[in-house]
């Protein structure tokens, strides 16, 4: 029988909406976020900007933390880049080991594949690796998330208070959302110290404005302990926006000199993150996948790449043993062309 390939999805990812949302292993974090930005801004909505705002600023004010909420839905809810995984090793890789024999007596080169490649980037050769568990060379900038067992495209990090990795298709929403929420703790708070000062010209001192007003000062106290946080991580990413650099590559080759290999300029490295569209997403996790002879399923995905799956989630030690008579035939094929 057919199945979703959600249903068979060989990484740590949950789904919902059968398989038309995505989230990380720790989506159940998000609900903490939830709880950080939706808890004050009742506060504030219900104690303080009632007593300041009419009912049109105050629908204003409803309207962007919708939006808030929305960019963290954009962000933990959509496949970040996900590289889709071989079912075997790429035999266009494969090199051989003359060290080694399969047969006894007999001098045979055993096949492998060589742990890193280059490819050029911009005219500069970069050094890309083999990920043993997607099986396949990544892509530049690709890096296999340990925490939803994927390979990412521009791999920046895994955020556990969205649940889910940052990469090449939900960077632009996630720093949206991260600098949205500096705002909108810039906003309370300012809102709040300015209930204070209102309440103190009406009752002579700020202790009497406090004891009117409480709930004021603790999201003044709320919004600037977060705002350290929000503020200094927006703060951060415009630094990595502007040079063209991923949060993984930075604290990776930290005190190595490299090349700025994908450095276009402050204003184009700007305009790639919030100018360009963005790519469609190489798994398409609600299409059916049919189960072949062998017992691994195979689909296709949005943009027409074959992904494999095993579908019956053997052993690893049996994989091992198809890959490596899929090896030595390969091996015996080439010989028998040379001879």
């Amino acid at each position: 029988m057919a199945k979703r390939l959600y249903e068979v999805w060989k990484g740590k990812n949950k789904f919902i909406f059968r398989g038309r949302l995505i989230f990380g292993p720790d989506a159940k974090s998000l609900i903490i976020t939830l709880l950080l930005i939706i808890v004050p801004v009742i506060i504030f909505c219900t104690n303080v900007a009632r007593n300041l705002f009419d009912e049109t600023s105050g629908n204003i004010a409803g309207y962007a933390i919708l939006m808030v909420l929305l960019l963290l839905l954009l962000t933990s809810a959509r496949d970040p880049g996900i590289v889709p995984r071989n079912l075997h090793p790429p035999t266009e890789e494969i090199c051989y080991d003359s060290s080694a024999s399969i047969d006894v007596g007999r001098q045979t080169p055993t096949p492998r594949l060589p742990p890193t490649k280059e490819v050029i980037v911009n005219g500069v050769p970069v050094r890309v690796k083999y990920c043993i568990t997607c099986q396949l060379y990544r892509p530049p900038r690709c890096s296999h998330c340990s925490v939803c067992d994927n390979c990412v495209e521009r791999f920046d990090h895994h955020c556990p208070w969205v649940g889910q990795c940052i990469g090449m298709r939900n960077y632009r929403s996630f720093f949206l959302f991260i600098s949205s929420s500096t705002i909108l703790c810039i906003f309370i708070f300012g809102i709040s110290a300015l209930n204070i000062k209102f309440l103190t010209n009406d009752y002579g001192t700020v202790w009497k404005a406090i004891k009117e007003s409480p709930l004021s000062v603790v999201l003044m106290v709320y919004c600037f302990i977060f705002l350290w946080f929000v503020g200094g991580l927006t703060c951060f990413h415009l630094y990595l926006i502007g040079t063209n650099q991923t949060t993984y590559e930075t604290f990776r080759y930290r005190g190595v000199e490299r090349p700025q290999v994908y450095d276009r300029g402050c204003l184009n490295n700007f305009r790639e993150v919030f100018c360009s569209k963005i790519k469609p997403s190489r798994n398409n996790f609600h299409a059916y996948v049919q189960e072949n002879e062998r017992g691994f399923t195979r689909g296709m995905n949005s943009e027409g790449y074959i992904g494999n799956l095993d579908g019956n989630r053997r052993e690893k030690v049996e994989d091992d043993r198809e890959i490596g008579g899929d090896l030595l035939k390969i091996s015996q094929r080439r010989e028998a062309e040379d001879a």
